[in-house]
């Protein structure tokens, strides 16, 4: 393997893309299309500073793995980062097929040795089953190198069946009654409760712009969605339609868009990455019912689970939602 510093438009989108379908890791985050609309935004105005610090490594003129990094202060150290890092790619890696996972992270770390113009590896979202954690550590080791290894957050998921009902009959009696409820009011409202998929045929600009107003009323979110924040998940939710991997929905009441649930649709199953809710119908819950649709959905197009991806929040458990993690990894010679 040659390892040298390397560009998206080098390498190229499907050479790309097939070697993320390859890796151990296969995920919508590390898709070229994601990488390249989060690099053009700098995750949202979080990284200013960055400088891109793409590594590949090829064999003749074919790459067979990608270190995607960019360098930039963290920590009071000159850092090389996971391009994705932090706040808005939920799993990240390195990009090749695990046969070629120790002499890549040798080559890698080699290479990386001779460059100079850092001080600390700092790897987030790494998913717990991913060898390249085993890989690095053993490197490191072997080097004399420093390493931490800590989890970042949880991801929780829900294994789905092809039948809603048998999914609701693997959650808490408690907790399964109350979906159904939520369902039944939502049915019998006096206006009527709509959800739908946001298609090719629908105004896919109106849908963003209804996600990004329903998600403004929370303060949090609020705080979150920067003008830079906005142009960056739209620029992701128009990349991830384009490839055919958008997975968009709103509860509408009475024609009114009532909450929004912002997914992916990749790999048999479906990663919730942003939803939404309106105020104005609390007394429906309807971050509850749309939800409950999605799920629905899922089981009904037979997806193998729904990915919450990080984050704790209590209602994920209550829809019966399993722990998961992912971790941060650093190494610094």
């Amino acid at each position: 393997m040659e390892f040298r510093w390397s560009t998206f438009e080098e390498i190229g989108k499907d050479t790309w893309n097939a070697l993320v379908e390859r890796s151990q890791t296969n995920v919508p985050f590390l898709r070229y299309e994601f990488q390249q609309a989060w690099w053009e935004g700098r995750g949202g105005g979080e990284w200013p500073q960055a400088e891109q610090a793409l590594i590949a490594a090829w064999e003749g003129q074919e790459p067979v793995g990608i270190a995607p990094l960019f360098r930039a202060p963290h920590q009071g150290k000159q850092a090389l980062l996971l391009l994705g890092s932090i706040e808005i790619a939920d799993y990240l890696d390195f990009i090749l097929p695990p046969s070629q996972g120790p002499a890549f992270v040798r080559g890698l770390l080699d290479f990386l040795e001779q460059a100079g113009g850092w001080e600390m590896l700092s790897l987030y979202n790494l998913p717990e089953h991913s060898p390249t954690r085993s890989w690095l550590i053993a490197e490191a080791q072997r080097r004399g190198w420093e390493w931490q290894e800590a989890i970042y957050q949880p991801t929780p998921y829900i294994p789905l069946t092809a039948d809603f009902e048998a999914y609701l009959a693997t959650i808490d009696k408690k907790q399964r009654h109350e979906i159904r409820r939520k369902l039944r009011r939502a049915a019998e409202y006096p206006l009527p409760v709509r959800w739908r998929l946001i298609g090719p045929q629908d105004d896919l600009e109106a849908a963003i712009q209804d996600l990004f107003d329903l998600m403004r009323q929370d303060e949090a979110k609020a705080r979150f969605l920067t003008p830079a924040m906005e142009q960056q998940l739209e620029t992701i939710i128009r990349a991830a339609q384009r490839e055919g991997w958008l997975h968009l929905s709103l509860l509408e009441v009475g024609g009114k868009a009532a909450a929004a649930s912002l997914n992916f649709d990749y790999q048999n199953r479906l990663w919730g990455y942003n939803s939404g809710v309106s105020l104005e119908f609390r007394e429906l819950s309807p971050g509850w019912v749309c939800l409950a649709h999605v799920l629905q959905w899922a089981c009904t197009q037979r997806r193998s689970e729904f990915d919450f991806m990080r984050g704790n929040e209590e209602y994920k458990y209550r829809f019966g939602a399993q722990d998961r993690y992912v971790m941060r990894l650093t190494l610094q010679p």
